[in-house]
């Protein structure tokens, strides 16, 4: 997390594999073929409504002002998000979520990351609304060295929010166990980083799973016990919103688009009737839902990764320079507590 002067720490009072063919067998019991991960695909440009009806996720597309197709605008936490007006609105929760800027990387996919992620703090500071909070959802820089952090950190002093929240990705991590990004970024954290905190009636839980890697993500006991202890004293109607940089379900294992242990999570939430799990890392939008729990996957602001299956690797995509915007991206999130529903708009760099 950051702490910026004059601004609270919390909010409230809480903290190589070949390509595949279309007839592929799954990756493990709850992997997806990539026919299944192209139909789960997500889309630029568009709100994706979720609602809670008898303990179930329903999604449904917005239309083109962001407004619900069966919602007036402005009644919901979407038409909230897509009047804009103001910058505060009553009752309305609305946080942004940034990824993988990797401050530092130097390469042909895209000679000028700092100035990517500069372009996604403007367009951040132009929705017509002041977000609640940012969150920042990994690979914060590109080899985690103290010039990087320090850069990163500066940059997003420059965001117009309150408070700006962050979980380490793999790239934080380098070498250290993630000591040079907890002694920037890790006030007020618990063990190796993670936390939790309360705002607008959603419960928030931010994990760490990029720390004790070699092919999968990692939770590890002494974070799942954390995230047990945390959830105990919560009623089963409290909407819960999940971080992580790695995906928590079983995007690509092949590629390590996965955490070993996430089950273990996924079983301390199922009592809930609405989870929302938020993770970077993959640089494109996924999103999968599972009964009660959905799951979307961000872009990146730094440069584009191919999809599941589509190369032997997920190294860095080089694209025309006037398509690698259209690869990059922010994303806002709108809840109107008592509406029990989420609305999620991803949106190209301007």
């Amino acid at each position: 997390m950051t702490a910026y002067p004059d601004r609270p720490d919390r909010p409230d009072d809480r903290l190589d594999p070949a390509p595949l063919d279309d007839t592929e067998q799954p990756d493990g019991p709850n992997g997806m073929t990539r026919r299944q991960l192209l139909r789960h695909a997500g889309w630029f440009g568009g709100a994706v409504v979720l609602t809670v009806a008898s303990g179930e996720v329903i999604s449904h597309i917005a239309d083109r002002s962001g407004a619900p197709e069966a919602a007036a605008s402005g009644t919901t936490a979407a038409g909230a998000m897509a009047a804009g007006a103001g910058t505060t609105a009553s009752g309305v929760l609305r946080f942004v979520q940034v990824s993988d800027s990797h401050i530092g990387f130097q390469g042909p996919a895209n000679m000028n990351v700092a100035g990517s992620f500069t372009e996604a703090i403007r367009q951040v500071n132009s929705l017509g609304f002041r977000p609640d909070f940012v969150m920042h959802s990994g690979d914060l820089t590109h080899l985690s060295t103290p010039s990087q952090f320090d850069q990163v950190r500066q940059m997003m002093t420059g965001m117009r929010t309150d408070r700006v929240f962050t979980v380490p990705g793999e790239h934080d991590s380098i070498g250290d166990a993630g000591r040079a990004y907890r002694q920037t970024f890790g006030k007020g954290t618990l063990g190796e980083g993670w936390y939790s905190f309360d705002t607008h009636g959603v419960h928030f839980v931010a994990l760490v799973n990029t720390l004790s890697l070699e092919k999968l993500g990692h939770l590890g006991e002494e974070q799942i016990e954390f995230v047990r202890r945390d959830l105990r004293g919560l009623s089963s109607d409290t909407p819960i919103v999940v971080f992580s940089h790695i995906p928590l379900f079983a995007m690509y294992p092949r590629w390590g688009w996965s955490t070993d242990d996430a089950l273990r999570v996924i079983a301390l939430l199922r009592r809930f009737s609405s989870v929302t799990c938020l993770n970077g890392h993959v640089h494109q939008l996924f999103t999968k839902t599972d009964g009660n729990i959905t799951f979307h996957s961000a872009t990146t602001t730094a440069y584009p990764l191919p999809k599941p299956g589509r190369a032997p690797a997920p190294t860095p995509q080089v694209v025309p320079a006037r398509q690698l915007k259209d690869a990059l991206g922010i994303r806002s999130v709108g809840y109107r507590q008592g509406d029990r529903e989420l609305a999620i708009k991803d949106e190209r760099l301007a």
